[in-house]
């Protein structure tokens, strides 16, 4: 059994805010020198929803041990 714990981010973005929104983080990523991050990325218009979610949690599972990035992460609370 495991202790792993599952989030499930409820949006009221449409696709094609959600998909800027994750370009926007692949750029910061891509600025502070996170290209694993960046790359998880690149692409992300059109892609399933599956694999949109695959790599939104590769990506906060990569960013997990590392508090530096943390901006990356969090929930942004501007609409713009």
């Amino acid at each position: 059994m495991s202790d792993e714990k599952t989030m499930k981010l409820v949006t009221n973005l449409d696709r094609a805010a959600i998909e800027a929104k994750l370009r926007e983080i692949g750029g910061d990523a891509a600025a502070a020198g996170l290209t694993d991050v960046a790359k998880m990325f690149v692409g992300v218009q059109g892609m399933p929803a599956a694999q949109i979610e695959q790599r939104v949690n590769n990506a906060m599972k990569w960013l997990a041990d590392k508090p530096q990035h943390a901006r990356l992460s969090a929930p942004s609370t501007s609409s713009g």
